[in-house]
């Protein structure tokens, strides 16, 4: 039958894709369907409509670690054409009066960097990386790639060793208290809260303390995908095909069809039906799944409450500012520190520990910060040929909040001003960044994310927050941690899954392996065996 599949996914983005990929490369025949004309959710490049050959990676750009991803080997990706850089000088914090604080992909040069402002802290940051390394390598990485356990099991087996007790001790704090404890230049703090936390998580909640020393014990940065970061989708979509998978676009489902109390396909809002005699996954929100889409009577009012209870992020909506350039930005400071010309990922406006209050306090006002932060790169210095030969495209973002002055519709009228704020503040740090040298720019505000992308509810990039015990077992919400849902037949693989936002593809990856030993399937990749790895390796 046309309209039959072993298995049905809602949804492309990347976790979408990268189960999808594992799953055809298994034998079975899946079908990925996608209310967009792209697929790639996040992963969007898209040529400027009045100004060709000039390409801008509108939402997903920095992708940590992303070539040491298990999938991204499994699934031959760089054959399909998904290839990195990750630039040395891998991000510079410039400060007002000429100094800059760095990131190295070599760890003695970060140290060196620090140095510059504190010996005590640059010492302070070798003993983390040092420390958290073994931790980060043995415990972290391979937890990310597996299906989590529960608290109680992970907390005994993490208890019976001495890099097991030395994470949950540091887990135990919060980001904010690690960075007040471990360090003491202002500057340094500031770095560390905005680079190592802010970006990914709410610094005030306990039980994350592990997280900057995690990231900076790590042997991989931010890498960028060459062609922009729409290749890593169509590098996804090109395995697929290969292996006889299939995605179609411009079709929203409707609803689930549930028989017998398990979930067999799914209605499109056109009144097809695709039916799915295995499974039906979901790379959608709690909220589109068990609310929008699934019928009340399929699961339980508590299930249901759950769902509807899942929480996003205060602080992860972005406003976005993409430039066409006739020419790079060109930074003050880089005429002492020729270095900067150089660097990956900027950061301006930061220099005070106390801005991140003062950026919290205003996005629970729903007010523009006072004290503005952006950060963002140039990606023709790595890659010319995302603009025409001799231009550039630059971007710059900024946290700000969804409901701006308490309605989210108030960024269609203050985005042109927000944006011209941006590119001011911009200016002052790379003087020739001029409205001459512009040719073009864009604009995207935190209202205009979820209107592209639904999944992202109030302009949340990473598709939940970890806090309201939202993370492992428990993430998106107790009874539907583990990729399966209550409902049999019917799994998520998307963001609000464990390990979380951000483009890791872990959520897809994990939830491949479920489904796969689900329906006995023979499991042809090597995943981590992590009870395995805590029961024998961290004694």
């Amino acid at each position: 039958m046309p309209n039959q599949y072993d298995g049905v996914i809602l949804g492309t983005g990347h976790n979408a894709l990268v189960l999808l990929a594992y799953l055809a490369r298994s034998g079975l025949r899946v079908l990925a369907v996608e209310r967009s004309e792209v697929i790639g959710g996040g992963l969007a490049t898209e040529e400027n409509t009045l100004f060709p050959g000039f390409f801008h990676n509108t939402h997903s750009f920095f992708h940590r670690a992303l070539t040491v991803m298990p999938w991204y080997r499994d699934l031959e990706l760089e054959r399909h054409g998904a290839k990195y850089v990750e630039p040395d000088l891998n991000v510079a914090m410039i400060l007002p009066d000429g100094r800059a604080l760095e990131w190295w992909t070599a760890p003695e040069k970060t140290i060196d960097s620090f140095a510059e402002f504190s010996k005590k802290d640059a010492e302070s940051l070798r003993h983390w990386i040092d420390e958290f390394r073994p931790i980060e390598e043995r415990i972290l990485r391979p937890e990310a790639q597996s299906p989590p356990l529960s608290p109680q099991r992970r907390y005994k087996l993490l208890s019976r060793s001495p890099l097991g007790r030395k994470l949950l001790s540091v887990a135990a704090r919060s980001p904010l208290e690690f960075v007040e404890r471990e360090f003491d230049h202002d500057v340094i703090r500031a770095g560390l809260l905005f680079f190592n936390g802010l970006r990914e998580i709410d610094l005030r909640l306990k039980g994350f303390g592990h997280s900057i020393p995690a990231l900076l014990a790590g042997k991989h940065m931010a890498q960028m995908c060459l062609g922009g970061s729409a290749r890593l989708a169509q590098a996804l979509a090109d395995d697929i095909r290969e292996h006889g998978g299939e995605i179609r676009t411009h079709l929203e489902p409707k609803s689930i069809l549930i028989r017998r109390g398990k979930a067999v396909g799914i209605e499109l809002t056109n009144g097809e039906r695709i039916m799915a005699k295995a499974f039906v996954a979901s790379g959608l929100n709690p909220q589109q799944t068990f609310i929008g889409i699934l019928d009340a009577k399929a699961t339980t009012s508590r299930v249901r409450k759950r769902a509807e209870a899942f929480q996003y992020n205060l602080l992860a909506p972005l406003f976005a500012l993409n430039l066409a350039l006739h020419e790079l930005p060109r930074y003050k400071t880089a005429e002492r520190r020729p270095e900067l010309n150089n660097a990956f990922m900027i950061i301006l406006g930061l220099e005070r520990f106390d801005q991140f209050r003062e950026i919290v306090s205003a996005h629970e006002r729903g007010e523009i910060p006072a004290t503005r932060v952006v950060w963002g790169a140039c990606p023709t210095m790595f890659d010319p040929g995302q603009a025409p030969p001799g231009k550039h495209t630059a971007f710059m973002w900024e946290k700000v909040p969804y409901a701006l002055r308490g309605l989210p519709q108030n960024w269609d009228f203050a985005k042109d001003s927000h944006g011209k704020a941006i590119f001011q503040l911009w200016s002052q740090f790379a003087p020739n960044l001029t409205p001459d040298i512009v040719i073009d720019w864009i604009t995207r505000s935190p209202l205009d994310t979820e209107r592209r992308l639904p999944n992202m509810r109030s302009g949340d990039l990473l598709v939940g927050s970890l806090g309201n015990n939202q993370v492992g077992y428990n993430r998106p919400f107790a009874g539907a941690g583990e990729y399966r849902t209550p409902v049999p037949g019917l799994y998520l693989c998307g963001a609000s899954t464990h390990p979380g936002g951000n483009v890791t593809g872990l959520c897809g990856y994990n939830a491949a392996r479920v489904i796969a030993a689900d329906l006995d399937l023979p499991i042809w990749w090597n995943p981590p065996q992590f009870e395995k790895i805590l029961n024998k390796n961290l004694g």
